[in-house]
């Protein structure tokens, strides 16, 4: 699988670029996952309802199936977060999957900045972010593309993985 990321600090428009570039390469015929890393606890299940209530009595694993959708949680109890190339290993086959975060992993990265957030530029000081999204403009050596014109930026995300 192709893997991508999108990269910067907090506040710096990285969801909102992320939303917009499934939506472009979707919408060119791609199949596109995406994984996000959390830096803070997160649960996607909520208190009171039966498959909370599993993982509470102690269940490593509890498979949610409906109509529209699956989610599988597992419960780490203990265990080391894992790996990026583990994350990706549970991954469906796609063309492309879209990494939000893992800034220190060394997958090839853009750069969601925003100079309001007052956060220093990534890029500089790493070299596995290949380009930039600004909303100002930057003099840096990688390309720097508005953080707004998400059709540039997936095209050259497309490029970069050879779709």
């Amino acid at each position: 699988m192709r893997v991508y990321g999108v990269t910067g600090w907090k506040n710096a428009g990285k969801t909102g670029l992320m939303e917009r570039l499934v939506a472009e390469i979707t919408r060119r015929g791609f199949t596109v996952s995406t994984l996000k890393h959390a830096h803070h606890r997160v649960d996607v299940d909520q208190e009171g309802t039966d498959s909370y209530r599993h993982r509470l009595a102690g269940a490593s694993e509890v498979l949610l199936a409906s109509g529209q959708r699956i989610a599988l949680m597992q419960e780490l109890r203990g265990a080391p977060e894992p790996s990026l190339e583990d994350l990706l290993g549970r991954l469906s086959p796609v063309d492309l999957v879209l990494i939000e975060g893992f800034k220190r992993e060394a997958h090839p990265k853009v750069e969601a900045f925003r100079a309001e957030v007052g956060n220093a530029l990534m890029a500089p000081e790493n070299t596995t972010i290949r380009a930039v999204a600004s909303d100002t403009p930057l003099n840096v050596k990688v390309p720097v593309f508005d953080l707004n014109d998400t059709e540039s930026i997936a095209n050259f995300i497309l490029q970069e993985v050879g779709l």
